[in-house]
């Protein structure tokens, strides 16, 4: 399975971006995908994952963030809103092909396949 991750840039607060994460060699309805970002001078940190069984969120972006998956473009998105300043990082996109129950999905070490990163940057 392989990620490319795309859709970072430079974004004012209360505003909106969407990142994409197109998968190759597996489709994306069967794989747990999640969204990971690490902030400048932070550890890298659980955003959301969507799985068979649904979308997780982390408390970060709950109410902001939207994650979803377009099976024809093999596509997972992160639809963030509302942007903050806090919400600057570089977004990693990551995939196992096993299903992850809820108390794991925000675990990096539950997901085999990464993407490269993505760089968001929020300020006015």
């Amino acid at each position: 399975v392989q990620l490319q991750a795309s859709g970072g840039g430079w974004v004012q607060p209360g505003g909106l971006l969407r990142l994409s994460c197109a998968a190759t060699g597996r489709t994306v309805s069967g794989l747990s995908t999640g969204w990971f970002r690490q902030g400048p001078g932070k550890e890298r940190e659980f955003v959301a994952a969507i799985r068979r069984t649904g979308p997780i969120y982390a408390n970060s972006g709950k109410g902001r963030f939207a994650i979803s998956r377009e099976n024809s473009k093999n596509t997972v998105y992160l639809q963030m809103n509302y942007v903050r300043p806090e919400d600057t990082a570089v977004y990693y996109c990551a995939a196992t092909t096993r299903t992850l129950i809820a108390s794991v999905t925000a675990k990096e070490e539950e997901y085999d396949y990464w993407g490269q990163g993505t760089e968001v940057t929020v300020s006015s």
